[in-house]
């Protein structure tokens, strides 16, 4: 399993293209899930990670309103790509909508993913969340740190 860590800021160039960081090209290179994440940013998956996750939430019974609205949402806002030669993917004009990209962004690790920000949006987030990271330790590594 491919582990994705670190923080870059890359740039959307004119044509919504957003060139991944060098660390994430090899996984990446055989084609990649792009899907509206959490928070207003976009998540990256492998295709191989987005099958995984993906299989789990079709498993969710249709009887269920709020897993039938997850599953539209995830699966009408997931777009394929497969990254050029220089480690471009094209960002659609809608997940750029609904992350708020415009030129300056952030692109993180996050283990399993890859997150892609809006610069601003991630040091607000950055700066509203600081001070919880010692408490949010606690709870998900009580006893271990």
């Amino acid at each position: 399993m491919w582990v994705f860590l670190g923080t870059y800021t890359p740039r959307l160039d004119d044509k919504g293209r957003l060139t991944l960081p060098a660390k994430f090209r090899d996984e990446l290179r055989g084609g990649c899930m792009v899907t509206k994440g959490q928070d207003h940013c976009l998540y990256v998956f492998t295709r191989e990670a987005f099958t995984e996750m993906a299989t789990k939430v079709a498993a969710a019974p249709l009887t269920s309103e709020s897993a039938r609205a997850f599953q539209r949402n995830l699966f009408s806002g997931t777009d394929e790509q497969n990254p050029d030669g220089q480690g471009r993917i094209a960002i659609t004009p809608e997940l750029r909508r609904y992350a708020g990209l415009a030129k300056d962004c952030v692109v993180i690790g996050a283990f399993t993913r890859v997150e892609i920000w809006d610069a601003q949006a991630w040091q607000a987030y950055q700066e509203q969340h600081e001070d919880d990271y010692a408490k949010a330790q606690e709870e998900v590594l009580p006893g271990l740190i």
